[in-house]
């Protein structure tokens, strides 16, 4: 259908966008940390470096850091145009662009598929394109930016007073819930190892989860990312490509099994509860 069209085309642009996000966000948030410790002690500022935002500077090659032309920039097709290579110096470019430009566009359409032409889907969108510019971010840096998931915490309990996914009651109780869930399994962890288990960005993604879908889809999310989360590490540990002392992100399998929560959650409980 044409609403079906327009979103992928949507989904192109915005998938661009959530590139730009996922490799620019971490750079302005630890300039802004940097500028912030040398106000605190006195040090005066680094003005060698360029302030970053996600409009400034224009994209360019990360090895020559030659201007990228407009139509390179074309989603998907720019990729397929330079055969995944920098026009000037031939450098490879991440097969990550086109993926995530794919991957947004499709996921997009299943919304729509989902939800039709409704606030439903403004607000599935919404989440979709939130929870994949989280996974890349935490994916390249394994950090979770309080400047999404925050955010996503007070549009989740917005859109609860329209009843969109979840009532008022049921999206307060599932922020919270989410929060304090990790939170406890954190602590609890760090007192039985010494180590820390997870970041405080999985807790906010997880009360996040919960404001948009409600507390009831919380064990579902938690149930269905940990499964996955364990058999992608033992499946590393495996390909020896991992030990169990290294760092895993989380924060993708949250944001998966909160998209298919999003999707098929309702689904996945009645067959669940029917097979009982």
């Amino acid at each position: 259908t044409t609403l079906c069209v327009v979103v992928a085309l949507l989904g192109l642009c915005v998938g661009s966008f959530l590139n730009v996000v996922a490799f620019r966000l971490p750079k302005m948030i630890e300039h802004d940390f940097a500028e912030a410790c040398r106000e605190q002690f006195g040090v005066p500022k680094d003005d060698g470096s360029p302030r970053v935002s996600l409009s400034k500077p224009a994209s360019t090659c990360a090895a020559c850091n030659t201007a990228i032309k407009p139509w390179h920039n074309l989603s998907v097709i720019g990729w397929l145009m330079l055969r995944g290579k920098c026009a000037a110096c031939s450098a490879p470019i991440s097969v990550q662009y086109p993926i995530v430009e794919l991957l947004t566009a499709v996921f997009s359409v299943v919304c729509v598929w989902r939800f039709g032409f409704s606030l439903e889907l403004v607000a599935a969108l919404a989440l979709t394109w939130a929870l994949i510019a989280l996974t890349v971010t935490d994916l390249r840096t394994m950090y979770l930016p309080d400047n999404i998931t925050l955010p996503l915490v007070w549009l989740g309990l917005l859109f609860s007073l329209k009843g969109v996914f979840a009532e008022p009651a049921a999206a307060i109780v599932g922020a919270a819930a989410g929060y304090l869930i990790l939170w406890s399994i954190y602590w609890l962890f760090k007192l039985a190892t010494g180590k820390e288990g997870m970041g405080y960005g999985d807790f906010k993604l997880l009360a996040a989860l919960g404001a948009w879908l409600g507390w009831q889809i919380l064990p579902q999310i938690i149930l269905l990312s940990a499964v996955v989360g364990a058999a992608v590490g033992v499946s590393l540990m495996a390909a020896r490509k991992a030990e169990w002392s290294s760092r895993i992100p989380f924060g993708p399998y949250l944001a998966g099994a909160g998209w298919i929560a999003l999707i098929w959650g309702e689904q996945i409980n009645r067959t669940y509860l029917g097979a009982f």
